[in-house]
C-alpha cells in the first residue's frame, strides 16, 4: 500500500510540475504575442521617424539600427534656427536632418529616449505611467506637456491593450544611454504681428 502511495504522490507531483511548465509557456507565448503586437504598432505608427537617430545614406537619412528609439542624440549640436521662417503665412515647423529635433510655435522639442535605460530613457517608467502619459499628454503622466510633433492626441485613442503592447515592446529594446536635451521655450510668441 505504501508503495502505491508514493507512486500517487510522484504522479501528482509530476502532473503539477507539467501544469506549471505549461502555464509558464502559455504566459511566455502570450507575452511574445503582446511584444509582437507592440512592435507592429510602433512600426505602423512611425515612431522611428522621430524617435530614432539617423545615418545618412545615398537615399537620405535611415534609422541608425544600433540606437533605435533612443531619441534625439545628446551629442548632436543644435543648428541655429533661421530667422523669419516660422509664423503666420510661413512654415509651421522645421526639423533637424534626422527629424529628432523640431522647432515651432512651442519652442524647440527633442524626441524622447524610449529605450529602457534607467538613467536617460523609460527604464523607471511603469506601464501605468506610460498609459497615463499617452492619455494626458503629460511627461511621465503628470509632468510638463508632451510637445509636438508627438501625436499623443491620436495615440490617446488607442485601447489600453494596444498601449500595454507598445510599452511591452519598448521594454525589450536594448537600453541606450542618451540624455536627451530639455525642451527650449519659444523666444517670443510666433503669432505676434509682423
Amino acid at each position: 500500500m505504501k508503495h502505491h502511495h508514493w507512486e500517487n504522490l510522484l504522479a501528482l507531483g509530476l502532473c503539477l510540475l507539467f501544469m506549471a511548465a505549461q502555464s509558464n509557456a502559455q504566459r511566455k507565448g502570450g507575452m511574445m504575442m503582446l511584444v509582437e503586437r507592440g512592435k507592429a504598432l510602433v512600426q505602423f505608427g512611425g515612431c522611428n521617424d522621430c524617435h530614432s537617430p539617423k545615418v545618412m545614406t545615398p537615399e537620405g537619412p535611415a534609422v541608425d539600427t544600433t540606437k533605435p528609439l533612443s531619441g534625439s542624440p545628446s551629442s548632436m549640436s543644435i543648428p541655429e534656427l533661421p530667422q523669419n521662417v516660422l509664423g503666420p503665412g510661413k512654415w509651421g515647423a522645421v526639423t533637424s536632418n534626422d527629424m529628432t529635433v523640431w522647432a515651432g510655435p512651442w519652442g524647440v522639442s527633442f524626441t524622447a529616449n524610449l529605450t529602457p535605460d534607467k538613467n536617460t530613457g523609460m527604464g523607471n517608467w511603469t506601464e501605468a505611467m506610460f498609459i497615463k502619459a499617452m492619455r494626458t499628454g503629460k511627461h511621465m503622466g503628470e509632468g510638463r506637456m508632451i510637445l509636438p510633433p508627438m501625436p499623443w492626441e491620436g495615440v490617446r485613442t488607442l485601447k489600453d491593450d494596444d498601449l500595454k503592447a507598445i510599452f511591452a515592446y519598448l521594454r525589450t529594446l536594448r537600453p541606450v544611454n542618451n540624455p536627451v536635451h530639455d525642451p527650449i521655450p519659444p523666444a517670443q510668441p510666433m503669432m505676434e504681428k509682423q
